[in-house]
């Protein structure tokens, strides 16, 4: 069989996620294989997603576009489709604020705790149940 990658690509063993539908979705993955173009993903098991996605590697503190280029059960071999680029951190983890951040969030926790305990009594009233 013919190799045409335009890339050397290098035995890897690195946690990656791909992030897809507008980064709403995402599963973790294995960098198996590696290159400045491409790699080789494996998955827990065998999944569908879009042609298009984003490689987050941690460990190397990068975050690719990515573009399937083949797909075999568990496995997908995938190329990029720009530089490396360091991956996006939130202005808050950015500036060390992460009490400020964990305190929004705690109090929309409890916001959104408060919404629901009134929809379920909501719920309730109108079919006639009892709590």
């Amino acid at each position: 069989m013919k190799e045409r990658r335009s890339a050397l690509r290098q035995k890897s063993f690195l946690q990656g996620r791909i992030y897809f539908n507008n980064r709403r979705s995402s599963v973790d993955c294995l960098v198996r294989d590696y290159s400045e173009r491409g790699a080789r993903l494996k998955f827990s098991e065998a999944i569908t997603v879009p042609e298009t996605m984003e490689l987050h590697i941690p460990n190397r503190e990068e975050m690719h576009r990515a573009r399937v280029e083949w797909r075999s059960g568990n496995e997908m071999g995938v190329s990029f489709a720009d530089e490396i680029r360091a991956p996006s951190i939130a202005p808050d983890a950015a500036q060390g604020d992460l009490p400020a951040r964990i305190q929004r969030l705690e109090a929309e926790v409890a916001t959104l705790r408060r919404i629901v305990n009134e929809l379920r009594t909501e719920h309730r009233k109108q079919h006639g149940e009892v709590s």
